[in-house]
């Protein structure tokens, strides 16, 4: 077995990284919370989720870990009277995931870079931290990759159009076929605001 599907076994479920890496565990969320929102990784540290997106340890390719708040919409319960079930504070989720906000932060802290994907990486109470890759699009490095090349010749802002795997997923494009005809080439092209 290689180093990277060690590291894949370990992030199989959230029971199996308190048995194996309990200690580490607690000593990463007590550093992690001390840093600032935004800082640049040296190297991932799932390596087998950045290369599945396509990281490689190459110049052009960065690393940024992000932590966002955990928990859905904060909505605040009406003041004058209502039914319970008219309340409409429960069960009510934002249009946007947080790792999408992750990525979205990220890209505005780099703002001549362009993001790739993003994976989480470890969450407490309150936060979540994400590592979001992003590449150099003006790096000749990037510009003469044939896996990666295309990066240079697109259009800027792939993040904020739901671009990324994680906007992709958002926006519903993993669905495909009988019931999902009108997800593509979005829900508002198709006159079905309503989600």
């Amino acid at each position: 077995m290689g180093y990277s599907k060690y590291v894949k076994e370990l992030y199989t479920s959230k029971d199996t990284m308190k048995d194996k890496m309990g200690d580490v565990l607690v000593e990463r969320k007590k550093a992690w919370r001390k840093d600032k929102p935004i800082v640049r990784v040296e190297n991932p540290t799932r390596i087998d989720r950045a290369r599945h997106y396509g990281y490689r340890a190459k110049q052009g390719f960065i690393v940024a870990r992000v932590k966002v708040r955990r928990g859905s919409l904060r909505k605040s319960r009406p003041t004058r009277g209502r039914k319970p079930k008219r309340m409409g504070v429960r069960k009510i989720t934002a249009a946007k995931s947080i790792q999408r906000i992750a990525e979205e932060r990220a890209a505005k802290h780099y703002p001549n870079l362009q993001v790739l994907a993003s994976y989480w990486v470890l969450e407490d109470g309150k936060n979540k931290w994400y590592e979001v890759i992003l590449v150099d699009p003006s790096h000749p490095a990037i510009q003469k990759d044939r896996k990666i090349g295309w990066m240079s010749k697109q259009d800027r802002g792939r993040v904020f159009r739901g671009k990324t795997p994680a906007g992709k997923k958002g926006r519903g494009q993993r669905n495909k076929g009988k019931g999902a005809e009108k997800v593509r080439p979005s829900l508002r092209a198709n006159k079905n605001l309503a989600k």
